[in-house]
């Protein structure tokens, strides 16, 4: 197949708007974010939740480099089989019924508000872009690709003869829509509601939280058992020993030098 010459004026025309605009929509739909962001009210029995599970896998983590006195002490403030906390939470939770946080108006409202803020913009400008700029292409990657990318890189074109390395304006777009994260974070700070990636990973990442937050007793059952087959041992025994030693070595050898 011959090479395919692309004219200049689709740089001016397609491939410079097209970024600009995915760049604009970007910082539009982070401002928008910020304004229809709502107070979240913050629930004082899941936070306490999440710090004395927190605090619990901290201890058996770096218990080791506490005393012993003080590593079971904590141990019996969570696993004390008749008022340790865990034990009290088990039984408290285990008679009351699993909220279900989609029933939470708020939440609801708030996934709403993201998929209008996300969703929405990118078929719109999508589908916008689809019928402006159909049938271009705009650039070619500088490296051979094979014809599984033909259908993600060449959307519109449809020519079994083409080269898979070119790229259609459709395909431009949404390589733009979810490459410019780091163009984001550079001028809206890491925390941006620009980033389609990070906004999918948020939504996914929220739905798992409110799942794991339907049932607390099982995360107390599992912190407890976990916590009861620790087994501590402490990890500075004899440190004084060595660092006195280490000390005096060095004290002999600056004496002799």
């Amino acid at each position: 197949m011959a090479e395919i010459l692309l004219d200049p004026d689709i740089r001016f025309w397609v491939f410079l708007p097209i970024v600009i605009i995915t760049f604009l929509v970007g910082v539009i739909r982070h401002y928008v974010s910020l304004l229809l962001q709502s107070d979240k009210v913050v629930d004082s029995n899941a936070l306490q939740t999440s710090q004395m599970l927190m605090r619990s896998r901290h201890l058996r983590e770096n218990g080791r480099y506490i005393p012993t006195k003080a590593f079971y002490a904590r141990k019996h403030f969570f696993n004390d089989r008749e008022k340790g906390y865990f034990t009290l939470k088990q039984k408290t939770t285990e008679t009351q019924q699993p909220k279900n946080p989609m029933s939470d108006p708020s939440m609801m409202t708030d996934m709403m508000k993201g998929n209008l803020t996300n969703m929405l913009p990118m078929i719109v400008i999508g589908g916008w872009i689809n019928w402006a700029f159909s049938g271009f292409l705009t650039t070619k990657v500088p490296f051979p690709l094979t014809l599984r990318f033909k259908e993600m890189l060449q959307r519109g074109v449809m020519l079994p003869s083409l080269d898979a390395a070119w790229v259609s304006s459709v395909s431009w777009y949404f390589l733009n829509v979810f490459g410019l994260r780091s163009v984001y974070s550079l001028i809206l700070g890491q925390d941006n509601a620009a980033d389609q990636t990070r906004a999918m990973q948020d939504q996914f990442s929220g739905n798992a939280a409110a799942m794991a937050q339907q049932d607390p007793a099982k995360a107390f059952k599992a912190e407890w058992e976990a916590l009861e087959m620790y087994s501590y041992k402490f990890a500075l025994e004899g440190v004084e020993k060595e660092v006195f030693s280490a000390s005096h070595e060095d004290l002999s050898t600056t004496t002799l030098q």
